[in-house]
């Protein structure tokens, strides 16, 4: 935004036409979008418009959107590590549960065995 705003600027300095320093970084204020509404509001209230150069402007909102940046990647990240989770038991749930495992390994092998002995008639 600030390449094409100098951009911009740097034509109409070339028709002779300029505009005061004020002007320019009130103009870039009011361009940024709603999201940055606080960072507007801090700018105007801090600092005096009349004496604030559009190199500071734009290096303060360069900064504000590099921590902006560095926000949504550890937001990103959070958000792939929530649903891993491991799944916990106690000694007494671990000893139940092998024989439930095992009952139900004896059910399925019991069960293909049966299909296995069925075409060969208990050949």
């Amino acid at each position: 935004m600030s390449d094409r705003f100098t951009h911009i600027i740097n034509g109409i300095k070339a028709l002779r036409k300029t505009y005061p320093n004020m002007d320019m970084v009130k103009k870039v204020l009011n361009s940024l979008p709603t999201s940055w509404e606080a960072k507007v509001t801090v700018i105007e209230e801090s600092k005096d418009l009349n004496s604030l150069s559009l190199d500071e402007l734009i290096g303060s909102l360069l900064t504000h959107e590099m921590r902006l940046n560095k926000e949504s990647e550890k937001e990103k990240v959070m958000k792939k590590n929530v649903g891993k989770a491991l799944k916990s038991t106690t000694n007494d749930d671990s000893e139940s549960s092998e024989e439930v495992d095992e009952d139900k390994e004896m059910e399925i092998f019991a069960r293909r065995f049966k299909r296995f002995m069925k075409p060969n008639k208990g050949r």
